[in-house]
Parts: C-alpha cells; sequence; structure tokens
C-alpha cells in the first residue's frame, strides 16, 4: 500500500546514529514522538520532537515502566487504514496514526554477559514497551514501518526520499522480519538466561515429572554473514551468533587475516578451541575434521607446535590448529618451513614479527585465517550453557561435557599400579580423547599425541589405527578410551604393539575379562568412571 509517512514513534536504547536518522526524518516533514533518553537526546540535537506523555496526554510512571503502554500509541501503530471501522475508532478516541517505528531493545543480553551482574539489574533490562510496540508495528507492516537497527538507517532514509516519503511493500516486509526475529532472540535469551541461572537449584515440573531442562527452550540468533556455501558446495549456509557467550570463543574471536571463513573453518575452529581449553600450560592441538590428530604441552609453545604437527603430519596439511598462548616467531618460523600448511589459527593473540611473516609468507598471506580470540583458560568454560544438536523435526538439549580427567579421581583395577608419571600421561590423553569421534583411542607419550582412532564402528579397529598412527612410537605409549572395552581384543591388540598403561571409564559385563587380559601382560589399568562419547 502506498501511504506517506507523516508521523514516526523514536524510541532506543542502542542510540547509535538516532540523531541524524531523526533528522532526516524531520527534514522529509514526519512528526517525531519521542521517550525518556531517546528525546532528550534528540532535543539536545536540535531535532524537533514532542514527548509520548504530551502526545498521550498520560505521563511516563513507575521509574518509566509504564511510558507507551497506550490505546494511543498501539491504537495508532495496530489500526487499519482502510478498515472503517478502525478509522472510525481513531476519529472518535483522538488516535493520530503512527506510521513508523523506529525501536530497538533494553541491553539484555549485553547486561547479563557481566559474570557479575546482580539479578534485580538483569530483570530491570527486560524490555516489556519495546517489545510490544515492535511486535504491534510487524503484525501491521502493510501500513507500519518498524525500524530495529541503526544499520536500516540509511537505506530507508533513501527510500522515504526517494519514493514520495514512503516505504515500500518489500521495504516494510524485510524490516517486519528482522523485527520478529529481534523478539524471538530476545525473548529467547531472557529464556535462556533463567534457564542457566535458575537449574543449578531448580526441577521443572512437568505433568509429574522433574527434570533439570524446562519445558520450553527456544534458541535464537542474528546472522553475522552469509558463507560460501556449507559443508559442501551444493549448500547454502550462513552464521548466527547466538546471545553474549561468557567465555572466549569463535563467535567473538577477531578476524585477523584470511580468506572468508567456511562453514568447515568454523566447525574446526569451534572444536580446537574446546580442546585447547582443556589446558592451562602452553598447549597446541592440530585438528582435521573436528578430531586431534595431533597435540602437545610442553614448556614453551614452540616446543608444543612441533611435537603437535609431529602427532601425524600427513593429516595435519590443511588443517586447523589452537594454541593457548600467542602465536611467536618461532611457531610461525616452523609453519611455513617446508610444505607445511594450515587453514586457520586460532590463538589468544599474535606476535607482531609472527603475525608478519604469517601473513606475508607465499602461499600463506592471502589464505591463512589467524583469529584472536583474547586470553582464556579451563576457568573461563561456561558451565551454565549447553549443547543444542539439531534433528529433523526437533532438537536435542545437554549439558556441556566439562568433566576434566583428573588422576585422583582414577581407580586402578589391576593387579600392576601404574607410575605417577603414567597417571599424569593417562590423563593428558584422556583429556584429548574427550574431543575425539566414538570410538575413540589416543595414544600419547611425553604429553604429546602419538597416534589417534577415531570415528570407527568397532573399538579395536580404532586401536589398530591409532598404533598405526604411531608407528614405533607406540612401544612405551599409554593409551586412553573415551568409553569401555567391551572385549579384551582391544587391549590385547595395544599391549601387542607395546602400550605400557591404559585408561576407560569401564562398566562393561566384560570387565574382568579385560582387566585379567591386562594382568597377564603386567600392564596397569585404570578406571576414570566417566565415558566421553562424541558422536
Amino acid at each position: 500500500m502506498t501511504q506517506r509517512i507523516q508521523r514516526a514513534l523514536l524510541s532506543v536504547s542502542d542510540k547509535t546514529g538516532i540523531e541524524e536518522f531523526a533528522a532526516g526524518l524531520a527534514s522529509l516533514d514526519i512528526e517525531l514522538l519521542s521517550t525518556g533518553g531517546t528525546y532528550k537526546r534528540l532535543v539536545a540535537a536540535g531535532v524537533p520532537v514532542a514527548e509520548v506523555a504530551d502526545h498521550t496526554g498520560f505521563p511516563e510512571m513507575m521509574d518509566g515502566r509504564v511510558k507507551t503502554l497506550h490505546p494511543k500509541i498501539h491504537g495508532g501503530i495496530l489500526a487499519l487504514r482502510e478498515e472503517a471501522s478502525h478509522v472510525g475508532a481513531m476519529c472518535e478516541h483522538g488516535i493520530a496514526g503512527i506510521d513508523l517505528v523506529v525501536v530497538n531493545l533494553y541491553p539484555f543480553e549485553e547486561t547479563v554477559a557481566n559474570a557479575d551482574v546482580k539479578r534485580a539489574e538483569a530483570i530491570e533490562q527486560i524490555d516489556i514497551g519495546g517489545p510490544s510496540m515492535v511486535r504491534s508495528a510487524a503484525k501491521n507492516h502493510r501500513y507500519v514501518g518498524i525500524v530495529t537497527r541503526p544499520a536500516d538507517y540509511d537505506r530507508v532514509l533513501a527510500e522515504l526520499k526517494s519514493g514520495d516519503v514512503w516505504l515500500s511493500d518489500a521495504m516494510r516486509a524485510d524490516l517486519a522480519q528482522k523485527a520478529f526475529s529481534l523478539t524471538a532472540r530476545y525473548d529467547a535469551a531472557i529464556s535462556e538466561w533463567l534457564f542457566q541461572n535458575d537449574r543449578t537449584d531448580q526441577v521443572y515440573a512437568d505433568g509429574g515429572d522433574t527434570s533439570r531442562f524446562p519445558f520450553g527452550f527456544a534458541l535464537a540468533g542474528v546472522k553475522e554473514f552469509d558463507l560460501r556455501y556449507g559443508e559442501n558446495p551444493h549448500q547454502e549456509a550462513a552464521f548466527y551468533t547466538s546471545g553474549s557467550p561468557a567465555e572466549p570463543c569463535v563467535a567473538t574471536a577477531k578476524v585477523l587475516n584470511g580468506k572468508a571463513l567456511s562453514y568447515n573453518n568454523l566447525v574446526d575452529l569451534d572444536a580446537a578451541l574446546a580442546v585447547a581449553k582443556e589446558f592451562a600450560d602452553p598447549f597446541v592441538a592440530v585438528l582435521k575434521h573436528t578430531n586431534p590428530c595431533g597435540a602437545a604441552l610442553a614448556d614453551k609453545v614452540q616446543d608444543a607446535l612441533e611435537r603437535a604437527w609431529s602427532g601425524d603430519p600427513i593429516s595435519a596439511f590443511g588443517s586447523v590448529l589452537s594454541f593457548t598462548r600467542p602465536v611467536n616467531l618461532a611457531c610461525a618460523k616452523f609453519l611455513v618451513d617446508g610444505n607445511r600448511f594450515v587453514e586457520a589459527i586460532i590463538a589468544p593473540g599474535f606476535d607482531e614479527d609472527a603475525f608478519e611473516l604469517l601473513t606475508k609468507k607465499p602461499k600463506w598471506g592471502k589464505s591463512v585465517r589467524l583469529l584472536d580470540c583474547g586470553p582464556f583458560s579451563g576457568a573461563d568454560r561456561d558451565a551454565r550453557d549447553v549443547e543444542v544438536k539439531k534433528l529433523v523435526g526437533g532438537f536435542l538439549l545437554q549439558e556441556r561435557d566439562l568433566k576434566a580427567e583428573d588422576p585422583a579421581d582414577f581407580e586402578t583395577v589391576t593387579k600392576s599400579t601404574p607410575s605417577k608419571k603414567q597417571l599424569a600421561e593417562l590423563a593428558f590423553a584422556g583429556r584429548i580423547a574427550k574431543h575425539v569421534k566414538s570410538n575413540a583411542i589416543v595414544l600419547t607419550g611425553d604429553r604429546t599425541i602419538y597416534g589417534v582412532g577415531a570415528g570407527q564402528m568397532s573399538r579395536v579397529d580404532s586401536v589398530r589405527i591409532a598404533v598405526s598412527k604411531a608407528g614405533e612410537r607406540a612401544k612405551g605409549s599409554v593409551l586412553a578410551s573415551d568409553a569401555f572395552f567391551p572385549f579384551p581384543d582391544g587391549v590385547e591388540t595395544a599391549i601387542e604393539a607395546g602400550i605400557t598403561a591404559i585408561l576407560e571409564p569401564g562398566g562393561s559385563v566384560r570387565d574382568d575379562e579385560v582387566i585379567g587380559a591386562c594382568d597377564k601382560a603386567r600392564v596397569p589399568m585404570v578406571f576414570s568412571g566417566a565415558r566421553h562419547f562424541r558422536h
């Protein structure tokens, strides 16, 4: 419908560019209404504007909680301009039409991103009037424009100036879709925050059953950018951010260099950073298709990198790396030497000389993606966060697997007892195995991956692959398994290759047979009591 915009209501928390946008509207002889801080900003900028309280004849009250919840506001927004009964009601009650609504919402997500936020502060940042106006305008977008993003100010003004001060059907529909996306995300963020902050001490009731998960769970996001394609070229894809993460992550990392991130890059980088968060010391992980094919701890980060690369140098080509320390020049020199190449690196920073070498070296500079996620540690991981896995027709929700392998929790189940050094090595291997696709087998020595078997249908096949990858280094190494051995064949294959100690969670009906195979070879086995399937 073609309709000149005569009146606009502006009430924004994010005031980026609002003075210029309002001035542009006023220059088109659009009457402006505003509230609170927005009104004061516009007055100070010399933009002609009337206060909503004067328009409604009803003052703001309750510390601003009630100001736009009034028939003269929502009637002006929701009225169908071509419906006689609506027009009659407007005339009878003195309701003037509002043709453009410019609203964004209280910064709830930014507020709760602060770990020290008080509950009362968070509750006060739950906007009521804002979402009400946004939804009213979006519902009635046949007649009303709804602008919720400062990024849209310029295009809206441009169309108003070129179209006799009206917005096209396509523009109003696009703005309405963004508006409903905003309110959906806003409500989802509130729901998720209440869930995260209540579920440690609250049990949700549903028809007499109890659960640590609520009856309803909403997840919403905002598109950051389109991707060239998804996992494969025939699949379209885009990257969305959700909420304000309480820990360093791929979504908040600064992209410093390289080609545009792909779907697979983002998935691999997320997995790589998750492995790095297991360790506080200098550590490097090398991931391929979300599986660690190399990883190492060392006193110096450059040594950790060299040893991590040695885990599987063939698979490491075209991999993704994660660091727990800034990438220094020694690391950069190691990477650009020979025929080495990686797709992306995520780290808590890059030394200036290392960044220069990586970005100016032929083959590297134009391609390698470098992401600075800022400093982090295992303590940064947000236990309140949950994992969501989409299925056709639904999704699964679960807590994150943040349980760390700790020798203090291990139970020695064999006659042979592992040494203190072996226990520490088993803990290292176990923390890596937690991030390998099931059935996961990891062989390590000197806090370095020697071989990995991942994603096999048979656990003994994973053992064979890990042993094959390790080669001669299998002799004297230790083994960690993400789940129990259902038969003795897996440990027998490992022992034959020279493995000296084994970690698994236990829990098989054949545990006695598996333990017996270890006792026969005088190889110590410990149970962790924690399975770490990763599908």
